[in-house]
């Protein structure tokens, strides 16, 4: 039996899989990111006054209160964590003074872009920046940290080497902002290859580092979340594929995602001795998008589960969290949470993908001892 034989096989065993502690057998996790992978850091940053993100419905499912997650619960990050058998990865901005976490660090901020934030001011969209927390600057404060974990770079060596480093999901924002503020796709592929440029050197950095094991994601299906949805609305139903995303913006995400792999790769011949893992979040989520009943998503994987009404659930004055919304019963059902982010229920599903299936190259295994 080929590959493109037991793939479908693979697929189902992955989704059919619990995710089991101790299914992944790294030490520590260290994460760098946007709003898909930050556990707290936005909410401590003081970006915002009483951000959204930090007041109910956010963090219902699971936690039982907000915790700064741009979700109702878990991010895959966290059942990475879980994966590991390791707690949940601490925010950066939560450490107390000359605290050093042995089990891992998470420098990811919601709104974070994998460009510095004076490309989007010379561009005259500086002010919709969520952050100015970019790529660089938690790869900064890694630096800052490193030093209160080891010292020597035989010490480093022999810590990171047990260590998974994530690097994403990153670039999202930088394209969304641009996006937002009226970009035309021939325009926002033109920042593409800095987007990729800036991924692919924070990887080369974190591996000179002492960085051994390294999981870098894709972008998602953008076509199919409910903000382009709702934003870029049109009458010609042939710009929709079969499952009504956007075919534009999800042609985007798969540009993107080519152009890192292609990255990724030349790294891998740069540092032939890291073990550079490509993520395929698109790949982990297209089976839902296209059967979300036969997954459980019995509510879809277009409309939100909170949010303020329209076609799909999500308007721009009346955003999850924000007078005028309301939030559905059962999350569980939804993929979608609040017109921007996933679910718990989603990034538990994209998070087996990983774990236990096909969509992760090379495989997502423990390191070698």
């Amino acid at each position: 039996m080929d590959f493109a034989t037991k793939l479908p096989f693979l697929v189902a065993l992955a989704f059919l899989t619990a995710i089991s502690a101790g299914a992944l057998k790294y030490d520590s996790i260290y994460s760098f990111g946007d709003s898909l992978a930050d556990t707290g850091n936005f909410l401590r940053s003081g970006a915002l006054t009483n951000p959204v993100i930090g007041r109910f419905p956010y963090g219902e499912t699971f936690f039982r209160h907000p915790t700064g997650r741009c979700s109702d619960g878990r991010l895959v990050l966290d059942f990475i964590a879980e994966a590991c058998g390791l707690p949940y990865v601490q925010p950066y901005l939560s450490l107390r003074q000359g605290q050093a976490p042995k089990q891992g660090v998470n420098f990811a901020v919601a709104g974070a872009t994998a460009l510095d934030s004076e490309l989007f001011y010379e561009k005259g969209i500086g002010q919709i920046l969520w952050t100015n927390m970019s790529l660089s600057v938690q790869l900064g404060w890694f630096k800052k940290l490193k030093s209160s974990l080891c010292n020597t770079k035989q010490e480093c060596e022999s810590y990171f080497k047990r260590s998974l480093f994530v690097v994403g999901e990153i670039g999202g924002n930088d394209y969304n902002y641009l996006f937002f503020a009226g970009g035309s796709i021939k325009q926002v592929r033109t920042v593409a290859s800095l987007v990729i440029e800036a991924i692919a050197a924070a990887t080369g950095m974190l591996i000179e580092q002492g960085a051994a094991e390294l999981l870098v994601p894709g972008n998602l299906p953008i076509g199919c979340s409910a903000v382009y949805l709702t934003l870029f609305q049109s009458s010609n139903k042939a710009d929709y594929d079969e499952n009504g995303c956007w075919k534009i913006y999800n042609a985007f995400s798969k540009y993107h995602n080519a152009q890192l792999k292609h990255a990724l790769q030349e790294l891998r011949k740069k540092y032939p001795h890291a073990n550079i893992i490509y993520a395929d979040y698109y790949g982990a989520a297209k089976p839902l998008v296209h059967a979300p009943m036969h997954h459980g998503f019995s509510s879809g994987v277009l409309k939100s589960c909170c949010g303020g009404g329209g076609p799909y659930n999500f308007n721009y004055t009346a955003r999850c969290g924000h007078l005028g919304s309301k939030v559905c019963e059962s999350p569980s059902t939804y993929a979608n949470w609040d017109g921007v982010h996933l679910t718990e229920a989603a990034y538990q599903y994209i998070a087996r993908g990983l774990i236990n299936g096909p969509f992760t190259s090379p495989p997502l295994k423990s390191p070698p001892p």
